[in-house]
């Protein structure tokens, strides 16, 4: 019997935030552009469930949600931080894999073969939520199914901090009394459009006429009344990669104190460099991040000749930071390196 499992992290970038501020737990919090006093122009990345109370969601204009809530916190991406903590999250979930699909930065579908019920997968995926949350200290949901879209569905449904399992003999009255628009695929136009051909829940498109949808949407329309049906067969595509491996380090008070900061390169060179090694890569790119007491960054990157060699993180991390006579104070540091290529391979099957 297949099984297929989605492991999908919660309010990811602001559980990253909450890591490192734990205040920041169980207040409206908000993870996306400036919002200038309800002028910014960018979007909401993510927020936590204390701000989707409001009505606040990701994909939001920044400004709307502002006006919403004008005294959440509203807290800049980090990109490098969240790659970092994305990638430990998904060397753990492959650990269990027989195939892992990574489908985003904190999202990806599992297959695992030597699983032989539902009750059993339940088992693993408890083992796999523990161990995320021991290890980086995350929340995730699971779902569990026969395919990826039941999969999916069964995880929106296990939201948040949960674990959802629906088999595939229970999938037609998991989905029936749905909304159409929760469906997988279907966006808000498409939703409208179905509602107002009078198909408002999901167990209704499942009995539509295939011709009838077909004439309308397309192949679309075929696609569709499969999803209502629990139908996919699309693979679990092993697709992942590490793009990178970096640390960062926040000082206690801004400094730009060199040899401070040069130490403290060091250690962060040396960090990367133990992951490096530890997965077998070799890297052609290093980069230095540097936050400063005001806020704002600089990255600035240096390509190199394909390397596994701690000395030429250090040297150019330390060239990098040297070419410059720093005078703001530094409240934070990131080191990557990037360009990665795999020289050993290694997999623990589950």
């Amino acid at each position: 019997m297949r099984i297929v499992m989605l492991i999908d992290m919660d309010y990811f970038y602001v559980a990253c935030e909450e890591l490192r501020n734990p205040e920041l737990k169980d207040k409206p919090t908000i993870v996306g552009a400036h919002p200038k006093e309800g002028k910014g122009r960018g979007v909401v990345m993510t927020c936590n469930y204390a701000a989707r109370k409001y009505g606040i969601h990701s994909g939001m204009p920044i400004s709307s949600a502002y006006r919403i809530k004008p005294d959440a916190n509203y807290l800049p991406t980090d990109f490098m931080y969240y790659e970092e903590k994305s990638r430990e999250v998904m060397l753990i979930i492959k650990s269990y894999a027989y195939k892992m699909e990574q489908v985003s930065v904190d999202e990806a579908y599992v297959e695992v073969a030597e699983i032989e019920d539902y009750k059993a997968a339940e088992e693993t995926a408890r083992k796999v939520k523990s161990e995320i949350k021991e290890k980086t200290g995350l929340p995730c949901s699971i779902g569990i199914s026969t395919n990826k879209l039941l999969a999916k569905m069964a995880c929106s449904s296990a939201k948040p901090d949960g674990i959802k399992v629906v088999k595939a003999e229970n999938a037609a009255a998991f989905l029936r009394e749905m909304p159409v628009g929760d469906l997988y695929g279907i966006g808000r136009k498409t939703s409208e459009k179905l509602e107002k051909l009078g198909y408002m829940k999901i167990g209704d498109l499942a009995k539509a006429n295939i011709m009838h949808l077909m004439e309308i949407f397309g192949s679309f329309g075929l696609e569709m009344h499969n999803y209502a049906n629990g139908i996919d067969d699309s693979e679990v595509s092993e697709n992942y990669e590490v793009k990178s491996i970096s640390r960062e380090f926040t000082f206690e008070k801004d400094t730009n104190d060199r040899e401070e900061v040069s130490n403290a390169l060091l250690r962060l060179s040396k960090e990367v460099m133990d992951d490096v090694e530890k997965q077998g890569f070799s890297f052609k790119t290093v980069t230095l991040k540097r936050r400063y007491s005001d806020f704002s960054e600089q990255l600035k990157s240096r390509s190199i000749k394909p390397s596994n060699r701690l000395e030429d993180i250090t040297e150019t991390i330390l060239s990098i930071y040297n070419a410059e006579d720093e005078k703001r104070k530094i409240r934070k540091l990131g080191v990557r390196v990037s360009g990665l290529t795999q020289y050993k391979m290694q997999k623990r099957l589950f």
